[in-house]
């Protein structure tokens, strides 16, 4: 039950010509259930079936109106912003999905003929086992909906997670899933997005460029020349990032040659102005290290 601004009329449409299919065939079974009991007489395994559905589409209508419900109120007050983007949306579209699946599960022993207290009452023993084999699982799950519930990190937004950095695509009960620099899909467990520091840049508005080179000393150059070359090669984009943020700061010395690492802070965090001001710094690099200053 995903739902994005662009094409929110249709789907909350669907939904609702779902929801309405659903309440009669439920109501059918019922009706059929009271009115013709006789009928099953003949059919023990139709009896199982229509017992299991309409225990599974009663808790489905019932999940369907409190989540219509929640989806109408909150999107008449906040409209602030594109709703494929808000994470309460994609918290309760999750919780949707877990309750529907729960109950669905909860139908299979009834399609079975077997009582289902009776069936909960008596795996209450093994609950500990079950609970401790996958705590693993529900620490996920439980982070990735204090994730989905908060406002510090929303789809679209560019971060930096550990060691990996790009744009966030998903965030699902068990990981968040990110697009970085080179268009990989990159697949985190949310058990360590809870425990790492994140770095959210879109937040911000800017974003942090970092280059790394090495400058052999057979070419004549001085950090200096060297910075004075790379601010000439991006005056272009003098708009698109900030000025005093430049800096190239000399990390080692060795024998053969010599480590830099190039920082400055791109506004606006867009991808198409860092990829160009990265490609002239990298140019202008290869020509410095071609020919030196």
């Amino acid at each position: 039950m995903m739902v994005t601004d662009k094409t929110y009329k249709n789907k909350n449409r669907r939904e609702r010509i779902k929801f309405l299919i659903k309440v009669l065939l439920y109501s059918g079974i019922v009706y059929f259930n009271l009115e013709h009991p006789a009928f099953y007489d003949k059919f023990t395994w139709l009896f199982k079936i229509t017992n299991a559905l309409s225990f599974f589409l009663g808790a489905n209508i019932v999940i369907s109106i409190a989540w219509l419900v929640v989806l109408s109120w909150y999107t008449r007050r906040h409209r602030t912003k594109p709703l494929e983007k808000d994470n309460f949306i994609l918290g309760i579209n999750r919780i949707t999905s877990v309750l529907n699946t729960g109950f669905f599960v909860l139908a299979i022993p009834i399609f079975f003929g077997k009582d289902l207290l009776q069936l909960i009452t008596s795996i209450t023993i093994v609950a500990a086992a079950i609970a401790l084999l996958t705590k693993d699982y529900i620490s996920n799950m439980i982070n990735g909906l204090i994730i989905m519930f908060s406002d510090q990190l929303s789809l679209g937004d560019y971060v930096r997670i550990g060691d990996y950095r790009g744009k966030i695509m998903d965030i699902t009960l068990i990981n968040v899933v990110l697009l970085n620099d080179d268009d990989d899909i990159v697949i985190i467990p949310n058990s360590v997005v809870f425990t790492t520091t994140v770095l959210n840049q879109s937040k911000q508005n800017i974003k942090k460029l970092t280059i790394e080179f090495e400058l052999d000393h057979k070419h004549k150059f001085t950090p200096d020349r060297v910075e004075n070359r790379l601010r000439k090669a991006i005056e272009e984009f003098e708009h698109q990032y900030r000025y005093e943020s430049f800096s190239l700061k000399t990390i080692e010395i060795k024998k053969d040659f010599v480590q830099f690492k190039l920082q400055l802070l791109i506004l606006h965090s867009d991808k198409e102005n860092e990829r160009r001001i990265k490609r002239a710094l990298n140019t202008e690099i290869i020509a410095i290290a071609e020919g030196g200053v």
